[in-house]
Parts: C-alpha cells; sequence; structure tokens
C-alpha cells in the first residue's frame, strides 16, 4: 500500500478552499481547507499582498518569513512552528500553515494576566501593569521545558512579536504561530517570555543551536538551501551571529536598550 502524503506534501499541493477570514488578525488571513483525496486538513493562509506594510520590515516578505521560522523550528529539532510553506493559493501566493486545535474553541494558553497575588505556583511574573478598571496585574507565563525551548527559538529566529497569544498547547507539546516579523537583521527581540532571562540554557537547547551552527556553515544543507530563497544573504548572515552568539555565552538573553522588549498587547 502506498503511504497517504504528508503534512507538508498536502500543504504543498493540496486543494486549498476558503473558509473564513480570521477576523482578529493584523494581516489579512483566511482560515482554509486543504484537500487532497480523502485527506484534508485545515490550515492559515496569509496572502503576501495582504500584508500591511511596516516601517522596519522590507514589504512583501512577512510570508516568507513564516516559512523560514517554520524550516528552523524544524531543523533544529524545536517543533515549535506548524507545518508551513510559501505556495501560491486563491488569493495570490503567501504562507500556509496547518491551524493547531479547534479554531472555534478557547485555546489553552501558556501565558496569562492574573491578580498579583494569583499568580499560579510554577509560572513566573514578567510585567506588572493595571487592567481595564485600574486595578494590579501581572502578566505571568508558565515554567516548563517546552517553553523555555520555545524563548531559545525567538532568540534565534530574532522574534519581534512573542504575544502571549501566540502560543497554544498541542498535546504535550507547545505550538507558536504568527512569525512574520521575525529574522530581521537588526536585534528586535520583543517577547512576553522574559521570566527565563539570564538563566542558563538548558543541554538539549545548546545541543539544538550547534546543530543549527553547523547546517548553516553548510550552503549545501537543506536547512540552508531553504533560507537562501526565503530570507536575504544578510538576514541569513545575521541569523548565524545569534546562533553563535548564543553558543558562547549560553544564557538566556536580558531585554536589550533601545528597542521596547516586551510586544503591546502583551496578550
Amino acid at each position: 500500500m502506498r503511504p497517504g502524503p504528508t503534512t507538508l506534501d498536502l500543504l504543498e499541493t493540496g486543494e486549498v478552499q476558503l473558509v473564513g477570514r480570521v477576523a482578529d488578525a493584523s494581516n489579512l488571513a483566511y482560515l482554509a481547507r486543504v484537500s487532497a483525496g480523502k485527506r484534508s486538513l485545515l490550515a492559515v493562509y496569509k496572502p503576501v499582498h495582504g500584508e500591511r506594510p511596516l516601517w522596519d520590515f522590507p514589504d512583501g516578505t512577512l510570508a516568507a518569513r513564516e516559512a523560514a521560522a517554520y524550516h528552523l523550528s524544524a531543523a533544529g529539532g524545536w517543533d515549535v512552528v506548524p507545518e508551513t510553506v510559501l505556495r501560491v493559493g486563491p488569493d495570490g501566493e503567501g504562507s500556509l500553515q496547518r491551524w493547531v486545535g479547534d479554531p472555534y474553541a478557547v485555546p489553552d494558553l501558556v501565558v496569562d494576566v492574573v491578580p498579583p497575588r494569583a499568580v499560579p505556583q510554577g509560572w513566573l511574573p514578567v510585567l506588572h501593569g493595571q487592567g481595564a478598571r485600574g486595578e494590579p496585574v501581572v502578566v505571568v507565563h508558565e515554567d516548563s521545558p517546552q517553553l523555555r525551548s520555545v524563548a531559545v527559538f525567538d532568540a534565534v529566529i530574532n522574534n519581534s512579536d512573542r504575544k502571549g497569544t501566540h502560543l497554544v498547547r498541542e498535546g504535550d507539546a507547545i505550538r507558536g504561530f504568527d512569525h512574520g516579523v521575525s529574522l530581521h537583521e537588526d536585534d528586535k527581540l520583543r517577547t512576553v517570555l522574559w521570566g527565563f532571562a539570564g538563566d542558563p540554557l538548558p543541554e538539549p537547547e545548546v545541543a539544538r543551536l550547534g546543530l543549527v551552527h553547523e547546517l548553516l556553515a553548510d550552503r549545501t544543507s537543506a536547512l540552508s538551501t531553504a533560507l537562501a530563497q526565503l530570507l536575504t544573504t544578510a538576514e541569513v548572515a545575521a541569523l548565524q551571529a545569534r546562533v553563535r552568539r548564543l553558543l558562547d555565552h549560553p544564557a538566556y538573553p536580558l531585554p536589550g536598550e533601545g528597542w521596547p522588549s516586551v510586544p503591546w498587547p502583551p496578550l
């Protein structure tokens, strides 16, 4: 019996049918069903022409960055980004990413906003502020090996928009999405995961960084080949430098100066 198409095969070659608009997305995004034969899955489709211009990212590059983030996640073994491809869909070229979870259900988040005295056991405070009625609140995130792994991945891709709602559970894994504003050549890390700042990197994360460093050094590797089609030479060089910096100083980054360290809103 011939094996059925993989998820990537399905995303790359399946028929894409639009189901509806993703109402709260900052750029044009569709919920889509991708089908081939008897197999289908839900995906989020973001056409390039629907990308809102940004002052600090080149126009029309966000979809490619989504795909590049997937390749890095897969090659490094982080397994954070759901399967993602860059292809032509019903509304032109764009990114197509496997949808995680039930699109009509409230996701199980790993970042929350709670009263200061209600921080869950095992969670870390990040940011203190006020709620809509002026009451004190604190942004918190869980402390788990999976989320620590996400924080390393974000440092690698220079994620400038890691909001709490961009992370959801899928079984025992934590998946992340909305990586269009990442992989810039300038340092732009902006995240809600600062609870780990300054901590030593776990050994498994150092091993992942070492693997990615080797793959990036090999211009013939599948990772290097894929990134060369999605990013500029300067952006790939900056990526290599970030990985090297983390290997030389294996600790979670600290908030920097001259750039907002926390996205707004944080969730």
